[in-house]
């Protein structure tokens, strides 16, 4: 392990049809902390595919490893897995596969970027771990790697010396992190100005938000539900009631939540609640306990053990890393 204000070595593995945000993004992060970075400080960048001849991103742009996994020997600080839109249907090079194998043995840190979970799983790196991914992508990764903790709401995760982000952008996210892991918070922040991130989005931020979840059916009892919700966050919406609203008894409706949304009515209510709130703490000065009551919580401290469980902040660390200014 390398200690403090010694060069930093990144490598990050490609791919025929890699999604090329997902290797830019944590890259640009990288390379501008560099600008502010002693020469004995900066990291030493290193993109690996199998071969050292271009190929094709997933948008068709053309790009290049500096080196080949059969060449690269050592460990790293960091070795990373980007991801593809092809990744979660078919299998990884077997040369990515075992290059991750034998970097978990060696990295100090090593993970993926979005769908680049799908090659930590092929390699055996994610059972009993705590990963996640990208949302579309994160119920098919859970049943492919069983012994794997998916966790399909989170921007980034860190277990233990594993690192996994979520979508596309999420990498840039992650790596900010491990910036400040490295360097220090402030450093962190210096970049993400210069890369114009309006704000350093924490690892327990939800990925998605409940407003967004569609129905094939706009018509369906189901989408009644979600919008009846959503305009009434603050009303009871328990199980009976919205049954009512779907018009079925509230065993059938639980049944059929469950089975069209991959979740029960009380995690989506929450989850709508949370997502109220996330709204009010990032563009009002309101009182949090005037948040909560308005999100439709009980209390503001219902509404901190909620944050808590499902994001792994609390209401007043959420609104910090939006407001600042406001204590």
């Amino acid at each position: 392990m390398r200690g403090e204000g010694e060069v930093k070595t990144v490598a990050l593995a490609i791919f025929p049809g890699v999604q090329a945000l997902d290797v830019a993004g944590p890259m640009d992060v990288f390379a501008e902390a560099n600008g502010f970075l002693d020469e004995e400080e900066k990291y030493d960048l290193t993109l690996v595919a199998s071969t050292t001849e271009p190929f094709k991103a997933s948008n068709g742009m053309w790009m290049a490893a500096d080196t080949t996994f059969e060449a690269v020997r050592q460990g790293f600080d960091l070795a990373l897995v980007a991801g593809g839109p092809g990744l979660p249907a078919g299998a990884p090079e077997n040369a990515l596969v075992q290059w991750l194998a034998g970097q978990a043995g060696k990295s100090r840190r090593y993970g993926s970027i979005c769908t680049g979970a799908f090659a930590l799983g092929a390699a055996g790196l994610i059972d009993d771990r705590t990963v996640t991914t990208h949302w579309e992508n994160a119920a098919l990764l859970a049943q492919r790697y069983p012994q794997a903790r998916v966790e399909c709401d989170r921007i980034y995760l860190k277990d233990r010396d594993l690192v996994t982000s979520a979508g596309v952008t999420a990498g840039i996210d992650l790596c900010l992190s491990l910036v400040a892991e490295d360097h220090g918070a402030e450093l962190s922040l210096k970049v993400a100005k210069r890369l114009v991130v309006v704000a350093q989005r924490q690892g327990g931020q939800s990925q998605f938000s409940p407003y967004l979840l569609q129905q094939s059916d706009p018509g369906s009892p189901i989408a009644h539900v979600f919008a009846h919700v959503m305009e009434h966050i603050d009303a009871p919406n328990d199980v009976k009631a919205l049954a009512a609203v779907a018009g079925m008894s509230p065993r059938s409706f639980a049944r059929i939540f469950k089975q069209e949304t991959a979740m029960t009515p009380a995690d989506f209510v929450e989850g709508a609640r949370i997502d109220t709130a996330r709204n009010k703490l990032e563009a009002t000065s309101l009182p949090l306990k005037t948040v909560a009551f308005q999100s439709g919580f009980n209390s503001a401290e219902h509404m901190r053990i909620a944050f808590t469980r499902r994001l792994g902040v609390t209401p007043s660390q959420y609104r910090a890393s939006f407001r600042p200014d406001i204590q």
